[in-house]
């Protein structure tokens, strides 16, 4: 199967960590325009940075440790300047803020890209990792209860949308994995899928239990360990399953897991850990990436992360 588009959906209505109201945000928003009409007499815009591409445009500092960091060792472009053109038009999108931006292309680099280097070694990256990650400040959000944490198109681009929330959550690994890294790694999967497809045995464990949208509605929402499904999502196809399965794996610790599997029971950890078995084959015969070892170095790099040991604001270029 070749996949053309795949969204990594976060459901809102069920998060009791992280929830976002709709109708606060439209309040916010209301309140914010009021705002802006009261003071932008008295206001003038920093021109001297641009979160908006426009036909020319001035390299900030950030833009050389870009070109250092993405473009010369992976040929990689890290979009934070705003472009329609690279953006959902179905959906109400704003710019990614440039001094969180700054701090996301450092846990991109550190946490996901380098630990792909490490284990898999630096040809495999530069050959598999999408060209393109492209920012927005805001959640894309649908009518069904859920919004949009980011997407994967042909192999080539990943969207990492919410960026302007980065702030509350830099320093929890939990919600980092939830909105950010966990859904680089899941996209990351469906473009290994595309470049090489996973055993269809994998499909025939969980069968006819998977609900495509349901997924976020009850009773889909609670019991999906016991029915054999890591996460909520993975019960929406085959293809959403094995890579959940991939990013849940790799982004949480051993003892996390083995909580959920207690949790999932006999039945559902059978089932869960026939298709992980599948997972792990199928990342060591296909792209010689061993999970065990991906694990290790992701949660190493998280825990450098969450103690300070690395400088997201530093765009220094030696």
């Amino acid at each position: 199967m070749i996949l053309t588009m795949k969204a990594y959906i976060y459901n809102k209505v069920k998060s009791e960590a992280w929830h976002i109201s709709l109708t606060g945000l439209s309040f916010a928003c209301v309140m914010l325009v009021m705002t802006a009409l009261i003071s932008c007499s008295a206001d003038e815009p920093d021109t001297s940075i641009s979160v908006i591409t426009v036909d020319k445009v001035d390299y900030t500092p950030f833009d050389y440790w870009l070109q250092r960091n993405y473009v010369q060792p992976y040929n990689i472009t890290f979009k934070y300047r705003y472009e329609d053109n690279e953006s959902d038009m179905n959906y109400y999108t704003i710019p990614a803020r440039y001094d969180l931006a700054i701090k996301l292309a450092h846990i991109v680099k550190y946490v996901c890209i380098e630990a792909y280097d490490e284990v898999g070694g630096i040809d495999f990256t530069r050959a598999y990792f999408p060209k393109m990650i492209f920012t927005i400040g805001e959640w894309e959000y649908r009518n069904n209860g859920t919004y949009i944490l980011g997407t994967a198109e042909g192999g080539r681009k990943i969207l990492l949308s919410g960026v302007n929330y980065l702030g509350q959550y830099v320093k929890d690994t939990d919600a980092l994995n939830t909105f950010y890294l966990q859904t680089i790694h899941h996209e990351f999967t469906h473009i290994l899928n595309q470049t090489v497809n996973y055993p269809a045995d994998f499909q025939l464990i969980s069968g006819t239990n998977y609900v495509a949208d349901k997924w976020s509605q009850s009773p889909f929402t609670e019991g999906y360990l016991q029915r054999g499904f890591i996460s909520a999502y993975s019960q929406h196809s085959h293809v959403e399953d094995f890579a959940e399965l991939l990013c849940n794996y790799v982004c949480n610790s051993e003892e996390q897991w083995q909580h959920w599997m207690s949790q999932a029971g006999s039945e559902g950890e059978r089932i869960i850990s026939s298709k992980m078995e599948i997972v792990k084959t199928y990342m060591v015969e296909a792209f010689g990436v061993d999970l065990e070892l991906l694990r290790s170095a992701i949660q190493r790099r998280q825990k450098d992360l969450k103690r300070g040991l690395i400088d997201l604001d530093d765009i220094s270029v030696n």
